[in-house]
């Protein structure tokens, strides 16, 4: 249904536009008015889809009235009604969106042919609102599983470039400034925190909320321009830990990493956050990074964020013999150096502590890495070391021999079943019992593709298959295998075939009709 508002000083003009318009279009529904100023007032009452305006009318002119009433409700369509056919007026009605003219007399089959050319653009610019309405409910749906699975990539994994930049792009977060990585601890039955964590970073509109894995919660934040990074990252851990006061949990910690140019340096950040919060008994219950103790460094200028890289990348990947040797390495070290003996042990166990912290990610809970008593010798603190350091990687060998050896093709068989529902490495997780973290490291290891990757392959082969079917459109395809914005899916289609989904759309049909 339609409403239409015809302006026209002359009752007669009106009346016969009136007559000849619900002759040919019944459903609409019409009012009039004499004159300019009462169209603007009847405009905010009527709220009228399209309006027949003349342009010489006493008063306000019919351009004058377009202006006033387009400035309030620019939605309103136009077609001005006139006996003047020149340049300099169309070109005015023009630059304020007319849509067309009638001149004066015009046959009653050229008004009603105007009208529902007029009336038919209404309602395509309706459809693509509604449609534009949809997309964005279901992007405002689909985001957090988004923002969860590119936080798990960037930490974890390395995007593909297929995707890196479009789900950027999709989350609206500008990127080009600095930013860095914290990590939540949460005590043992905190848990159901999770949601209200992510509740507060969405309101304080700073960051990327990754899934929670061991009780740790990893976020990367982009801190304002105009606010120290220190300054910034103490207001929000402490709005973090608000919710464990609300929640009346103790053992709650927040780890900060580093300030990084660039989202490839983001892991560095995270792994530092990681450091941070190795000790959460401390009294203030967040820390950076750059406050945490030095774990050392040699005579001879031993990197020691070296050593902390290859511990974490080589418990990932389960090189326990290589963190054996890195460890003795390091207490070889400092007994060569003859340093102070409690000063080792202390930097041991944090190494420890670094040990714990990966395997948490992973998915295996293990109680923090003490020593029972203080070392009386270098043997003894590498025996000691070495104890603590066995357990850990029968946690892991015991953790590893549980999960089914047939879950990466139950993972794989669920991706290629449901890929085109609105599924995440957090909800494969919870359907296999395994770590989001983990599933990635599995997929990459045992696949030699990214799980993002995967998933992109079995959406991009229903498309090609749902494209020889010439009565669905790319819109409706975009949809049926699981995208939501058609912009995006072209992309990523253009990005792995190599040529837009138009383009290859021609090409398969047009073999079709070939053979």
């Amino acid at each position: 249904m339609y409403k239409l508002l015809i302006v026209d000083d002359e009752q007669i003009e009106r009346e016969g536009l009136k007559a000849i318009l619900q002759h040919g279009l019944p459903d609409i529904i019409i009012e009039q008015a004499k004159n300019g100023n009462i169209a603007v007032q009847l405009a905010e009452e009527f709220r009228p889809d399209l309006i027949l305006m003349d342009v010489k009318m006493p008063g306000i002119n019919g351009l004058e009235a377009v202006e006033l009433i387009s400035a309030n409700q620019p939605s309103i369509k136009f077609i001005m009604v006139t006996a003047y056919d020149t340049f300099d007026y169309a070109r005015k009605a023009i630059k304020l969106g007319v849509k067309d003219y009638l001149l004066k007399p015009s046959k009653a089959s050229e008004i009603v042919t105007t009208v529902q050319r007029v009336l038919h653009l209404i309602e395509e610019e309706r459809k693509t609102v509604e449609t534009t309405e949809l997309q964005r409910t279901a992007l405002q749906r689909v985001m957090p599983i988004i923002e969860t699975d590119i936080v798990t990539q960037l930490l974890f994994d390395h995007v593909h470039e297929v995707h890196l930049d479009e789900l950027v792009e999709l989350l609206g977060v500008h990127t080009a400034n600095e930013k860095y990585a914290m990590t939540v601890l949460l005590p043992p039955g905190a848990e159901s925190c999770y949601i209200s964590i992510k509740e507060k970073v969405r309101t304080m509109g700073s960051g990327w909320v990754g899934a929670m894995y061991g009780r740790q919660i990893p976020i990367i934040v982009f801190p304002e321009a105009d606010r120290s990074y220190r300054s910034q990252a103490v207001t929000m851990a402490r709005e973090l830990l608000a919710v464990a006061k609300a929640d009346g949990n103790d053992g709650w910690f927040v780890g900060i990493g580093g300030v990084y140019e660039s989202l490839d340096q983001i892991r560095q950040s995270y792994q530092e956050a990681l450091m941070a919060s190795i000790d959460p008994s401390l009294p203030v219950k967040y820390r950076f990074y750059e406050d945490t103790p030095v774990l050392g460094v040699t005579r001879d200028g031993y990197p020691v964020k070296q050593l902390e890289q290859q511990l974490f990348d080589r418990i990932r990947l389960g090189q326990w013999e290589q963190v054996r040797n890195d460890l003795t390495d390091f207490v070889r070290r400092y007994e060569n150096e003859g340093a102070n003996l409690v000063h080792a042990q202390q930097r041991v166990l944090e190494l420890l502590w670094i040990a714990s912290r990966v395997l948490l990610e992973m998915g295996v809970e293990i109680d923090t890495p003490m020593f029972s008593f203080q070392a009386q010798d270098y043997r003894q603190l590498r025996t000691e070391s070495e104890l603590l350091l066995e357990r850990m990687r029968q946690s892991y060998t015991e953790h590893h021999e549980r999960i089914e050896p047939d879950a990466i093709q139950q993972i794989k068989q669920y991706i290629t079943d449901h890929s085109h529902e609105d599924i995440s490495l957090e909800a494969i997780g919870r359907m296999v019992g395994l770590s989001p973290f983990y599933i990635s490291k599995m997929f990459k290891d045992q696949l030699g593709i990214n799980y993002i990757d995967f998933l992109t392959e079995c959406r991009i082969k229903k498309a090609i298959k749902l494209m020889a079917d010439p009565e669905r459109s790319l819109k409706e395809i975009t949809y049926m295998v699981g995208y939501h914005d058609p912009n995006y899916f072209s992309k990523v289609f253009k990005k792995m075939c190599e040529v837009s989904p138009t383009e290859y759309r021609k090409t398969l049909l047009g073999k079709s009709a070939s053979s």
